[in-house]
């Protein structure tokens, strides 16, 4: 598995990096939004729809997508026109509040309750936190580089942290049922691992050797207090994603969201995290 592991992070990060890193946020959201179809193909499977319906769904979404870019552009779609900045507040907020709520309920009530819920409210709900995630990386990506990449590298450095931290000291289970791996131990040195990769940060912004400021030092600039228990909320919901998807994907026995990417699952199982996270980010910078 370690071979088509390597292969498959080498290929991804051969057409992600350049993408990023272009002059204009357009490849990114391009590259992005085909990442996005196929999660939302995933999506469909996982909830019982045939591959050919789960198929037509992502590219459903996709095409929404798409026809809001095209009213304008990126920049356009991600809060300089097409949206007023009241309406993408409020839309922030309002998923914010669909994910703490809906996922203390469902992790609280166990794996056995997914399938209770209806199923059509399952796909749309899926769809429409999918259609926001890439939303919310076109306005990251807008915003800078730099802002885009401290949320994104924010969630790898809690998991790499928590993986370390929970094998050294972790002892008791964060959600047995849900994920047997995690423990609180691992939840404690993910934190302690953001923050300490939030001070080194915003040393780097500090010095301006960056094209915009991170999340952690908007946060910052408006109150010190305000990064830390941001930084707490946003390492707190990296792990609620990551529970999500695993209490999804034990509902209907299945190990991993797809096989489109060997050796690490599916698109799914790589942005679990990041779903409520990109989201919140732009939440916690703009309400």
């Amino acid at each position: 598995m370690l071979i088509p592991r390597i292969i498959t992070a080498i290929a991804l990060l051969a057409v992600l990096l350049p993408a990023l890193f272009a002059g204009t946020p357009q490849p990114f959201a391009l590259v992005t939004l085909l990442l996005i179809v196929a999660g939302c193909w995933e999506w469909g499977r996982l909830n019982g729809l045939s591959s050919q319906a789960a198929l037509l769904s992502g590219v459903v979404v996709g095409g929404c997508l798409a026809a809001a870019w095209w009213r304008g552009s990126v920049e356009a779609l991600a809060g300089s026109g097409v949206m007023p900045a009241a309406l993408e507040r409020a839309t922030w907020l309002v998923v914010t509040t669909v994910w703490v709520l809906g996922s203390a309920y469902l992790i609280r009530a166990g794996v056995g309750q997914w399938t209770n819920v209806a199923r059509p409210l399952r796909l749309i709900l899926g769809w429409l936190l999918l259609a926001v995630t890439w939303w919310a990386m076109a306005r990251a990506r807008v915003v800078g580089i730099n802002f885009l990449l401290s949320l994104m590298v924010l969630v790898w450095v809690a998991d790499v942290a928590a993986y370390f931290g929970g094998r050294a000291w972790g002892n008791r289970k964060l959600a047995a049922s849900i994920s047997p791996g995690k423990t609180w131990a691992g939840a404690y040195s993910g934190l302690v691992g953001v923050l300490v990769l939030a001070a080194v940060w915003m040393q780097v912004d500090h010095y301006g050797w960056v094209d915009s400021p991170s999340v952690f030092s908007v946060l910052y600039d408006r109150h010190p207090v305000l990064m830390v228990v941001g930084v707490l909320f946003l390492v707190t919901m990296a792990v609620v994603g990551d529970l999500m998807e695993s209490l999804v994907k034990r509902s209907v026995g299945v190990k991993d969201s797809s096989g489109l990417l060997p050796g690490h699952g599916g698109v799914l199982d790589r942005v679990d995290a990041l779903l409520p996270v990109l989201p919140m980010g732009m939440m916690l910078v703009t309400v």
